[in-house]
């Protein structure tokens, strides 16, 4: 359990770098156009603008393909717990990534209620995070090589 709260912190802060450069690029391309046409007005909705991106991102690819790039790189991914993982899970399992002080009350809350998810919001769209078939196999060849110290590691 331990690790798998390490993996799903190191994937979030992956992904969130990843969205951070993604809005900082779309600045970057934005903010000359809005300077032309004097739209300055359109920047006070910039934090709108963020939580779509940070949303689509998160629903998109948990939706289509159980995992972002951050939890593929941590090798773990989102499972539903009946039929198969769709969008609508994916969008309510990450309501709370808008802003940290929801995802911080959404890891309190499930705590508080002694649930067997990390997250409230994992256990209302009925999913869960799992370490993926990859990650489970290079965890048990490392398991099986310290029971068995005349197993040779490659290096």
């Amino acid at each position: 359990m331990q690790n798998l709260w390490g993996k799903r912190f190191k994937a979030l802060i992956i992904d969130a770098l990843i969205i951070t450069l993604v809005i900082w690029v779309l600045s970057a391309l934005l903010y000359p156009l809005i300077a032309i046409a004097d739209g300055f007005s359109v920047l006070n909705y910039w934090v709108l603008v963020t939580i779509i991106i940070i949303i689509a991102y998160f629903t998109y690819l948990e939706g289509s393909s159980c995992t972002t790039l951050g939890k593929n790189l941590m090798k773990i991914r989102v499972i539903s717990d009946e039929n198969k993982m769709d969008y609508k899970k994916a969008f309510i399992r990450n309501l709370s990534k808008i802003l940290w002080i929801p995802l911080i009350l959404d890891v309190l809350v499930s705590y508080v209620s002694k649930s067997s998810k990390l997250r409230y919001l994992d256990e209302v769209a009925g999913t869960n995070v799992i370490v993926s078939e990859a990650g489970d196999k290079k965890e048990k060849e490392s398991q099986v090589n310290k029971k068995d110290p005349h197993i040779i590691e490659p290096n």
